[in-house]
């Protein structure tokens, strides 16, 4: 089998190595845990009027659900998917449970609306990745890991800040209504005014465009580095 069509299915001597093939989900769920940790924290500091520094962590997430799917097939991507899930889960809740004083204030470091937003939006747009990427796996390398991280990542923002921060969604928490984020502002600080949470999911989906376009070099790199190790040890 060349090596082209390698990059293109997941390896076929995994199907028969059980023992094998969990081995090497562990790198990817621990990539995946560390991206969720990271992203957790650094989506607490502000960079400019528009970002968190979590946009520039979070986008890696699709990176290596796409890797992992090229090389070992949908079920590791969907474990390593799951895996970050529940990592998010557990720093969400621990969250809800730090304190916070502001402004003659005191307030979760995560609400709950938040947490729900955030993983909701995490496990369903990756898991979207997930299948989009398998449907066109046959194509051109880059086809496959684009399409799927555009949509995902598109469906990820609007499911993450409109949970979050959008008036729809009041009810979810009553005693934590984001008042700040639905205030009406020039999109961007020049376009039509709408609610600030537009600015920021908008500003958000930029990044992670840019960072899909950029990941693709990467995707190539480790598919191509993984496939010959693995190729070389069988």
């Amino acid at each position: 089998m060349g090596a082209s069509n390698l990059t293109k299915s997941p390896l076929p001597w995994l199907k028969n190595g059980t023992e094998n093939m969990k081995n090497n989900y562990i790198p990817g769920i621990f990539a995946m845990a560390t991206v969720v940790v990271a992203s957790n924290i650094l989506v607490q500091y502000l960079l400019g009027d528009w970002l968190t520094w979590g946009a520039f962590t979070y986008p890696v997430a699709f990176l290596i659900t796409d890797v992992m799917n090229r090389v070992y097939g949908v079920s590791a991507a969907r474990r390593v998917v799951f895996a970050g899930f529940v990592v998010g889960i557990l720093c969400s809740l621990i969250g809800t449970q730090i304190m916070l004083q502001g402004d003659g204030y005191t307030f979760p470091a995560v609400t709950l609306r938040v947490a729900i937003g955030s993983g909701t939006a995490f496990l369903v747009a990756q898991l979207l990745d997930v299948q989009i990427f398998d449907r066109l796996r046959d194509g051109s390398w880059w086809r496959a890991p684009l399409a799927s991280t555009l949509i995902g990542s598109a469906l990820d923002t609007f499911l993450f800040f409109s949970i979050s921060f959008s008036t729809v969604f009041n009810g979810l928490e009553t005693a934590n209504i984001p008042d700040w984020a639905q205030g009406a502002v020039p999109l961007l600080g020049a376009g039509p005014e709408l609610p600030l949470w537009a600015s920021l999911a908008v500003a958000d989906w930029m990044v992670k465009l840019t960072l899909a376009l950029i990941a693709l070099a990467p995707f190539r790199m480790l598919v191509l580095y993984l496939v010959g190790r693995s190729t070389k040890n069988h």
